[in-house]
C-alpha cells in the first residue's frame, strides 16, 4: 500500500483552525435560523432586522472561510483524510451561507404576508414544517461536530419526512388559494415559504452526505444512502 508523506505540524494546525471556523459559522447559522422560525410561528418580525445583518455576516464569513481553506490547499497539498476534510469545509461551507440566506428569505416572506394580507393567519403545519427543519439542521450540526456517519445517515433517511410534511403542507396551500383566489398574492407567499424551508432541509441533508464522505471516501450523491459499512 502507497504511503504518503506525515504533513507538518503547523499543516495540521492551520486545517484545525479552518475547521474550526467553519464549526463556529454552523452554530452562527443555526442562531439565525432559530430567528427565522421564530417569525414564522412567534410573529416575532422585529427579529428580521438582525438577521438582516447576520445573513450579510455569513457571506462574508463564507467568502474568508473559502479563500483560507483552498489557501491552506494550496499551500500544504493535503491527501488522504486531510483532503477530505479539506473538501468538506469547501462543500459545508456552501450549505451554511444558503441556510442563512434562505432563512432571511422566509423570513422576509412572512413580514410581507403580515403587512398586505393580516388576515392570512400561517398555518400550524407550516409552523411545524419549520420547527423541524431547525431540528434536522441542529441535527446535521451535530453529526458534524462529531464526524459522525451513523447520525448523517439517520438525518439523510429523515429528509423524507420533510419532503412529506412538505407537500402536505403544499396541498393544503393550495386548496385555500382555490377557496379564496382573490388572496392569490398571500397564498402564494406561503408557499414559496414552505419551498424555501424544504430546501432548507435539502442543505442539511447534503452535510449529511458530506459526513459521510468525510468518513469513508464514499460520494453517494443520487445515490441514496450508501449500508454502513461492515465493522
Amino acid at each position: 500500500m502507497k504511503e504518503f508523506p506525515s504533513a507538518p505540524r503547523s499543516a495540521f494546525r492551520e486545517q484545525d483552525a479552518v475547521w474550526a471556523k467553519l464549526l463556529a459559522l454552523g452554530e452562527y447559522v443555526i442562531g439565525s435560523l432559530e430567528k427565522a422560525v421564530l417569525a414564522i410561528c412567534e410573529g416575532r418580525l422585529e427579529l428580521i432586522a438582525e438577521l438582516k445583518e447576520e445573513e450579510a455576516e455569513s457571506d462574508r464569513e463564507e467568502v474568508l472561510l473559502e479563500q483560507e481553506c483552498l489557501r491552506v490547499l494550496a499551500l500544504y497539498e493535503p491527501v488522504a483524510s486531510d483532503l477530505r476534510r479539506m473538501a468538506t469545509i469547501l462543500k459545508v461551507n456552501r450549505d451554511w451561507e444558503r441556510i442563512a440566506d434562505l432563512a432571511l428569505r422566509v423570513a422576509r416572506r412572512i413580514r410581507k404576508l403580515n403587512r398586505k394580507f393580516p388576515d392570512i393567519a400561517v398555518p400550524d403545519d407550516l409552523k411545524a414544517l419549520a420547527r423541524d427543519v431547525l431540528t434536522r439542521v441542529k441535527a446535521a450540526y451535530e453529526a458534524l461536530i462529531e464526524r459522525d456517519a451513523d447520525k448523517a445517515r439517520a438525518l439523510i433517511i429523515a429528509d423524507q419526512e420533510i419532503d412529506d410534511a412538505y407537500r402536505e403542507v403544499r396541498r393544503r396551500l393550495k386548496e385555500q388559494l382555490a377557496e379564496s383566489p382573490d388572496q392569490l398574492d398571500g397564498w402564494l407567499l406561503l408557499l414559496n415559504s414552505a419551498r424555501n424551508l424544504e430546501r432548507i432541509g435539502d442543505h442539511a441533508t447534503g452535510i449529511g452526505q458530506t459526513i459521510i464522505f468525510l468518513k469513508e471516501g464514499t460520494i453517494i450523491r443520487h445515490t441514496g444512502t450508501p449500508p454502513a459499512p461492515e465493522r
